[in-house]
């Protein structure tokens, strides 16, 4: 799996084409080495539902590339994924209190509703779903035909936080059947990365829960 992102501030009809040619190089390129997935992390910022919507377009569009040249075009949230969008909206509504207005939608349900499944796989960061205020087994549960990838991390070393329910979520990622899982340690307080990067593996070995 790769992480890239097109170089672009924002999707436009004028830009669409460049997007879409960074794709078909990227595609080329990673299919050299082997890589099986390329994975966009964070989208431009949407403020209105037209706008997930577009993004949602460009998204089956560049999957279209990417599909054509053997690999799997995928999307990898962060916390402002969970943010709020509504029809003609100025700006994204975040916080825990939501105004009821017709249409309102979270934006990682808009753009899993926009995209084609057999375009667009998601990659759930456990993380950051948290981070947003949802719950990542129950998205794991709601869309098991559409999240085939799991970023498994913690505020730091895994399972030091104690805010992740891992057990439950590896419960609900070998029921929906994903096989593939990324581990990502940005943070370390103490110590070395390599140190960090140790106490994650650990953590996974010693867990009866992970297969």
């Amino acid at each position: 799996s790769s992480h890239l992102n097109p170089p672009v501030s924002e999707y436009t009809a004028s830009n669409k084409q460049q997007i879409l040619d960074f794709w078909k190089k990227a595609t080329d390129d990673h299919a050299k080495i082997g890589i099986k997935y390329l994975v966009q992390p964070g989208q431009p910022s949407t403020r209105s539902v037209e706008e997930v919507s577009y993004v949602g377009e460009i998204f089956n569009e560049a999957g279209k590339v990417v599909k054509a040249g053997g690999l799997s075009f995928g999307y990898h949230n962060h916390d402002l994924e969970f943010a709020r969008v509504v029809p003609g909206g100025k700006e994204m509504i975040t916080g825990r209190r939501f105004p009821r207005i017709a249409g309102i939608e979270i934006i990682y349900d808009a753009l899993v509703r926009q995209t084609d499944p057999s375009l667009v796989l998601f990659e759930l960061d456990v993380y950051w779903i948290i981070m947003g205020q949802q719950d990542p087994v129950e998205y794991m549960r709601k869309y098991a035909d559409r999240i085939k990838l799991l970023h498994i991390k913690d505020k730091a070393v895994l399972g030091e936080s104690g805010m992740m329910n891992f057990e439950q979520i590896f419960k609900q990622a070998y029921a929906n059947g994903i096989t593939d899982y990324f581990v990502e340690l940005e943070n370390v307080p103490s110590g070395t990365q390599f140190e960090g990067a140790k106490g994650c593996v650990d953590y996974l070995l010693k867990a009866d829960f992970v297969k």
